[in-house]
């Protein structure tokens, strides 16, 4: 270190996938997920748009101390290869630091090679053991929420507002979601930001399977987050998230999912979950006559 620059390199090597890491890095709903440094550490984001020229702010609250706000803005996404933002940390008004933050990514085998290099400038005393300590964890948090993170998508040959109008329509919704044989039955349904939709689907051998999403973020055409529920007001088992991208026309449309623990991410896997999600958007598909 030479004044208050300092230039930091952090390595990880992860056992899921590029594809599913990349997701993991850049969905605003998984890095909600593995953001925060420690357990006595809240994040709580208040903006949130993960494409060049848009930006992230956060504030990172521990009980008893001010609390951390940061600023963070995407600069340049190569997907599946390398991302660069820059990084402006304050509290109480007085700024503490500055970086830019280069991420690259790689395939290690059957899994991944992270490296993240932080050119960091200290502008209320030395902040390099916190950037240290704090990208470590975050790192080490990536790792555990990417293993745990199923990830789906489909182009589906329509133009997004018309597939955003059948996921976000009360009514188009019920009638395409789930697999292929499955039905729903909607006891309520609110699919605005803070909103929720409790209903049952049903098996075609009629088992009733009950579930609760709960509405985050709603970005028009943009991005939905939710949260999965057993039944109403039961335990969480996923968090969620979907976005919609306009390929010519087209629309590509990736469903994410990190599962509350490794255990329900292997039993979803073994029963199928990404053969039946992937149903799930062909229905979507065929009900804006996509396919």
């Amino acid at each position: 270190m030479s004044g208050c620059f300092a230039t930091l390199t952090f390595e990880r090597r992860l056992a899921a996938p590029v594809a599913i890491v990349w997701e993991a890095w850049t969905a605003p709903a998984a890095r909600a997920l593995w953001a925060a440094p420690a357990p006595s550490v809240t994040v709580e984001f208040l903006e949130a748009d993960t494409r060049v020229g848009g930006r992230e702010v956060s504030l990172c609250k521990v009980e008893g101390h001010p609390d951390t706000r940061c600023e963070a803005g995407w600069l340049e996404l190569q997907p599946l290869v390398c991302s660069v933002n820059y990084e402006v940390i304050s509290s109480e008004g007085v700024t503490q630091s500055a970086a830019l933050v280069t991420a690259d990514f790689t395939n290690a085998g059957e899994g991944s090679r992270v490296v993240v290099t932080v050119q960091l400038s200290s502008l209320a005393g030395n902040m390099e053991a916190g950037y240290r300590e704090g990208f470590g964890a975050g790192l080490d948090n990536l790792a555990d929420v990417a293993e745990r993170t199923m990830v789906l998508s489909r182009v589906i040959m329509a133009p997004r507002d018309i597939v955003w109008g059948a996921w976000l329509n009360p009514e188009s919704l019920p009638e395409w979601w789930g697999p292929d044989g499955f039905s729903c039955r909607t006891k309520r349904i609110d699919l605005r930001e803070g909103g929720d939709w409790v209903f049952d689907m049903i098996g075609p051998d009629g088992t009733v399977f009950p579930n609760h999403h709960r509405y985050g973020d709603v970005k028009t055409e943009d991005r939905i987050s939710y949260t999965l529920l057993w039944g109403e007001n039961g335990p969480k088992h996923a968090d969620a998230w979907v976005s919609f991208e306009d390929q010519d026309g087209a629309t590509k449309v990736t469903l994410g999912m990190v599962f509350s623990t490794a255990a329900e991410f292997q039993e979803a896997k073994g029963f199928g979950a990404v053969e039946l999600g992937l149903q799930t958007l062909g229905k979507l598909a065929r009900s804006v006559g996509a396919a």
